[in-house]
């Protein structure tokens, strides 16, 4: 089987609504590209918002049921559905390739790592549990009860096309929670194969609804309007989570964001280099640096920068670009044509203010969304590319000279999601970690991201936890009743 035959499960590309696939109510359609060639794919419906409604009807006419469901059967589910992703893992990486670009060996590290939040979350269904006290006065017990907040939407963005999903859909299911999960209109297709893979693995009709659409803003305010939904999560750019958040308001439904990045990558002048080097490549070249945690400005001590960057240098201009599914492929294109002006540009407007190109710095002719590896010294730190969201292969150094001056250009900007530090001092180490407005601080390491620990950032990056024990608190309510004695 292929990554295409997977797809075929699923109802000729439909929405999912009731346990059922079905057309969009008008009938349309669209076109789903491969960034590769910009050639079509194949196609899938084009949601409405009578769609959406009908969507959450669904969802709202199983929440009862489910959220009764004993927490063993919920985790059961998503343990079965683990074991069928990773059985389908070579199909499923195929297809996050075909849709979004990545390379097989990305897209199979991104299927073990989205499986692993069903595994994660089968095993916290069977552990939500309140507490019971006796009151500090006497008198009375105090009994609290965890509930599911109800109905959710879940907003998921493009460049994990399993893993941005499961993150959200595992606590939701382990919670009770039924819901409406709207996929990136560029990489509909992955989600839609999982949502057959969850049915085969016995979960209700009506828990999981999706619906594809090319409308996004319509659809969410549509479902956002409804006082039926209790719960948004949205993953993707800062300024469309505050649009969300606004939304959210009126009908006072709970919000977990998380949004963009400007992760900084800190290399001190007591660290190992060729190991910064090797994180470095991790903590950039992960999904051709389009990822939120992605490191997006390298500080480096002014003692070890040079050498630093031209071994960065090596290792980037070595790599080799070309369709995700093609073997000897390091690096695949960018999700679309837009994505490679934009980081053009930024790196255009960097060696105008002065940085010196170490490698790259070019779009290769031909077809498809392509940009070469990158390295840039020198670059100042008020430049464009310092300051914004790069989401590419680029890797951008600043050279700094003290600990403080370190500490305060890396946060020198409104995100606060992933931040990296590289540093054989543990003195430093806990100084720096302490210091940095980060939600998640990488010591000596260029992966931060780890389905049994807590992910989200602080500042414009967002809030909310998605992972670890705290992920699961987002889809649960807390009761709390008195009980005389």
């Amino acid at each position: 089987m292929t990554g295409l035959d997977l797809l075929a499960k699923t109802g000729s590309r439909g929405l999912f609504i009731g346990g059922q696939w079905r057309e969009s109510s008008t009938g349309s359609r669209f076109e789903v590209r491969d960034p590769a060639d910009e050639s079509v794919i194949t196609d899938v419906a084009d949601g409405s918002t009578d769609d959406a409604t009908a969507a959450l009807d669904a969802a709202v006419a199983a929440q009862t049921d489910w959220a009764a469901t004993p927490p063993r059967d919920r985790g059961e589910i998503l343990r079965r559905s683990f074991e069928a992703i990773m059985d389908q893992a070579d199909d499923f990486a195929e297809l996050i390739s075909l849709e979004m670009g990545k390379t097989l060996a990305e897209a199979k590290g991104e299927v073990t790592y989205g499986a692993e939040f069903f595994r994660w979350f089968a095993e916290e269904a069977v552990r939500i549990h309140g507490r019971w006290m006796q009151a500090p006065a006497g008198g009375s017990r105090l009994l609290t009860i965890r509930k599911p907040v109800g109905p959710c939407l879940f907003i998921t963005p493009w460049n994990f096309p399993l893993a941005m999903g499961t993150r959200k859909i595992g606590p939701a299911i382990a919670a009770g929670c039924t819901m409406i999960v709207k996929p990136a209109e560029l990489t509909p297709l992955t989600m839609l194969a999982l949502a057959h893979v969850l049915t085969e693995a016995g979960l209700p009709g009506g828990v999981l609804n999706i619906v594809t659409t090319h409308n996004s803003k319509a659809l969410s305010a549509t479902l956002m309007a409804d006082e039926r939904l209790r719960k948004v999560s949205f993953t993707g750019s800062t300024p469309v989570g505050k649009v969300i958040v606004r939304q959210s308001a009126d009908e006072l439904q709970r919000v977990s964001m998380e949004l963009g990045g400007n992760a900084p990558f800190i290399v001190f002048q007591d660290a190992d280099v060729a190991a910064a080097v090797d994180g470095a490549m991790i903590a950039k070249m992960r999904n051709m640096g389009e990822a939120c945690t992605a490191a997006n400005r390298f500080l480096v001590h002014e003692s070890v920068s040079r050498e630093f960057a031209e071994l960065l240098g090596q290792r980037m201009g070595s790599l080799r670009t070309g369709r995700g599914q093609s073997a000897g492929t390091d690096v695949g294109p960018l999700i679309n044509a837009d994505a490679v002006e934009s980081v053009g540009q930024l790196v255009t407007d960097a060696l105008q203010d002065g940085a010196e190109l170490v490698t790259g710095g070019e779009a290769p002719d031909g077809p498809g969304h392509f940009y070469s590896p990158t390295v840039l010294l020198g670059v100042p730190a008020q430049a464009r590319i310092v300051n914004e969201e790069i989401f590419g292969p680029v890797a951008p150094i600043t050279t700094f000279s003290s600990d403080d001056e370190a500490i305060a250009l890396a946060n020198a900007t409104e995100y606060g999601l992933a931040s990296y530090v590289y540093t054989r001092d543990l003195a430093r180490t806990i100084k720096v970690a302490e210091a940095l407005q980060f939600g998640m601080v990488g010591v000596n390491t260029g992966l931060v991201s780890n389905p049994a620990a807590p992910f989200g950032g602080v500042k414009a990056s967002g809030f909310g936890r998605e992972g670890g024990f705290e992920g699961i608190d987002e889809y649960l309510d807390t009761t709390y009743v008195a009980i005389p004695g």
